[in-house]
């Protein structure tokens, strides 16, 4: 009875063995929808801890496979292949669309949201565990998908092949076109928006990673819309399989007759040096440790002479030499400069880590040169165009033929937010009167933009007197002035957020060949959502004499868009009276600020102006609307100020449509009393000389 008893019990026991090693053994495929053969290394949510990669976690939701990849952004999954590392995607509004055209993406993709589409193929980024380009020999890289740009245009596009009109197709109303493939920022029309970006792989032709042109031609938008329900491709191969096959040190490329489809690249070496210095640091390292043979270690990473012999003499310097110094000379001077070294990165590195954040995680339309093109666009930066606080303005080349305005900037404030801003706003611009930012360069250190090279140069050498300036006239002037209102009104109001520049001046109006006007340097500018009229601040940002007051006194009304109405108003002054906002020769102190003297004159002499520039009565209607109009941007008050599409309709409009503005002011009636409290406390907008001590004077300090 107990020999029975007792093999009952060893039964039982190999059973729960049986189970426990079944249990614990390989992860099953799991399934949702259509996609049946979910394996490592994907899994699902609700898969054991221990199957698959969490990277490549996979969610089931109302039978259908989704992969969030982004947060909040989830797009169905149409197919896994396991044979190439791809998993094909498509975005939801699409894939519930179906054959209904009418439907656009809802979410903006492009190849600019993944890192190694900067070309960054050197250095392996194993935290991302997609990318968009597939090495598939070596060193031929394929990419995984073509770009489809949907544009929205202010009138019909007629004459360019590439625009295909989705019009037809789309309920959004307007001209809505399609663009397949890349658009340098030069092709973009001036009437045209980039509305969103999306993709598909199967517009894509096996093609290499130089290849620019797009070889699908005359499709109509149904088509279009069709490939996109085909889907996109991303490699998960850099991200998850080459690392488990070759290790983190080691990169791969794509091979159909490899028995893993994976071949090792051993001899690429990802550190900043070159291979041989890699290998021998390497091989110093290794003799260091003595662990290893040399010869195994060099024959195993590479067969290269030279880099055997790199590691041999690295193995033994490790070995004999490096100890020796160490405990006898070095150790305590290589503590000291590593000291030093780790203090001076990790106070300069966070700027241009947050500068290369930005730009990699924003898909902008501007190329980005490196800054070996830039010094060759320049010539070696042979010819400077102009110098200020922000750095130096060179002239230079672009390969295509049209001369440039390439901005070096100096050394980074803050986070790098001036350089950031500027890329962030005039990038997503396009607008006749609006200077073009062409491209980027961002390395380290070294940041710079490039424009669009203005040849008259600024505003500022034309409408002040000079011996060796050439004069415009009146109507030129004018015309220059209404193109400015345009260019601002479109900040204002032309785009999906609202861009309030701050320092609208001469100097940073600039002309072209035809004496076009083109608002630049945007470094103080700002984005504000349209719903949105109120700006916060953290520092006072403007050159004084252009500076709406309530920049300075916040009990005039909230900082907005008018403020840069008010500075429009003062270089209308500028421009109609061809001077600064002063009067030298005034006899009494009312007159010394030259708006007081121009209203003065409006409102007491039959509206006529005595100027001496102002002889013709074409000339003086003329001037008379400008300054009307410049009287009623600069009031106290900034509620009593036009918006800027206001401004346009006074310039495009008959003077005498336009209602004479209350006389200005200088500051706020409830502080005319304190004068002395002003004076001793802060910078206001009064003072016995008047504004000539206010040109060109930066504002940099932090009061707001």
């Amino acid at each position: 009875m107990s020999r029975g008893k007792g093999l009952w019990c060893s039964l039982l026991l190999l059973k729960l063995l049986f189970q426990t090693c079944c249990n614990g053994g390989a992860c099953r495929p799991s399934s949702c929808g259509k996609i049946t053969n979910i394996k490592h290394p994907f899994r699902l949510k609700d898969d054991p801890a221990s199957c698959g990669d969490s990277r490549y976690e996979l969610s089931c939701e109302n039978n259908r496979t989704l992969l969030y990849l982004f947060p909040g952004i989830s797009y169905h999954v149409q197919a896994i292949n396991y044979n190439n590392f791809t998993i094909r995607l498509v975005d939801p509004a699409i894939s519930d669309s179906g054959d209904d055209c009418s439907t656009l993406p809802r979410y903006s993709l492009s190849a600019r949201n993944f890192s190694d589409s900067y070309g960054y193929m050197d250095i392996p980024k194993y935290s991302e565990p997609y990318g968009t380009i597939q090495e598939r020999t070596h060193y031929d890289v394929v990419r995984m998908f073509e770009n489809v740009i949907f544009l929205n245009c202010s009138y019909p596009i007629r004459d360019d092949p590439r625009f295909v009109d989705a019009a037809p197709c789309v309920k959004e109303g307007g001209n809505v076109y399609a663009v397949l493939g890349d658009m340098d920022v030069g092709e973009l029309r001036d009437e045209c928006r980039v509305k969103m970006v999306a993709a598909s792989s199967f517009l894509v032709p096996p093609r290499s990673w130089e290849d620019s042109f797009f070889i699908y031609q005359n499709l109509s938008y149904a088509e279009i819309h069709r490939k996109l329900a085909y889907g996109f491709h991303l490699s998960w191969m850099i991200g998850g399989a080459c690392s488990s096959a070759c290790g983190q040190l080691s990169s791969c490329f794509f091979n159909e007759t490899s028995p893993n489809l994976i071949t090792c690249r051993a001899d690429r070496c990802f550190t900043p040096i070159t291979f041989n210095e890699c290998h021998f640091a390497y091989g110093f390292l290794t003799g260091f440790n003595n662990k290893v043979i040399v010869r195994d270690t060099g024959e195993k990473i590479s067969g290269k002479k030279n880099v055997v012999a790199a590691i041999k003499v690295g193995a033994f310097t490790g070995r004999f030499l490096v100890p020796y110094m160490i405990v006898k000379y070095a150790l305590g001077v290589l503590f000291f400069f590593a000291l030093l070294i780790y203090t001076y990165q990790k106070r300069h590195i966070s700027i241009y880590e947050n500068i290369e954040g930005f730009l990699q995680k924003n898909t902008l339309m501007p190329i980005r040169y490196s800054y070996k093109k830039i010094k060759k666009m320049t010539s070696g930066f042979k010819e400077k165009l102009g110098e200020g606080g922000f750095g130096s303005v060179y002239k230079g080349r672009l390969i295509s033929g049209p001369f440039v305005a390439i901005k070096m900037l100096g050394k980074a404030k803050g986070n790098g937010q001036e350089f950031i801003s500027e890329v962030a706003t005039i990038g997503r611009i396009h607008h006749a009167n609006v200077v073009r930012l062409i491209g980027f360069c961002v390395e380290g250190s070294k940041r710079a933009l490039v424009y669009e090279f203005m040849p008259n140069g600024s505003l500022d050498k034309f409408i002040f007197s000079k011996v060796d300036s050439v004069s415009l006239t009146y109507q030129k002037l004018f015309e220059i002035s209404l193109g400015v209102a345009r260019g601002i009104a479109y900040l204002h109001e032309g785009c999906d957020m609202q861009i309030l520049h701050f320092d609208i001046k001469p100097h940073n109006i600039l002309l072209d060949e035809n004496f076009i006007p083109k608002v630049s340097d945007f470094g103080l500018a700002k984005l504000n959502p349209l719903d949105n009229s109120i700006v916060t601040l953290t520092a006072v940002r403007g050159t004084i004499g252009y500076m709406a007051p309530e920049l300075f006194y916040k009990n005039i009304g909230a900082v907005s868009y008018k403020a840069d109405v008010y500075s429009f108003g003062m270089l209308l002054m500028e421009m109609a009276s061809q001077r600064r906002n002063s009067n030298p020769n005034a006899e009494h102190s009312s007159q010394f600020y030259f708006p007081f003297w121009i209203y003065d004159q409006l409102a007491r002499k039959n509206d006529e102006i005595e100027m001496e520039t102002l002889i013709h009565e074409e000339t003086s209607e003329l001037a008379k609307k400008i300054f009307i109009t410049a009287l009623w941007c600069i009031q106290l008050k900034p509620s009593d100020r036009p918006s800027m599409n206001k401004v346009v309709k006074m310039l495009e409009g008959d003077v005498a449509s336009i209602e004479m503005p209350p006389r200005p002011s200088y500051y706020p009636n409830d502080m005319i009393h304190r004068d002395s409290e002003i004076n001793s406390g802060v910078t206001t907008l009064n003072n016995s000389s008047g504004s000539s001590g206010f040109d060109e004077e930066e504002i940099t300090t932090n009061r707001m």
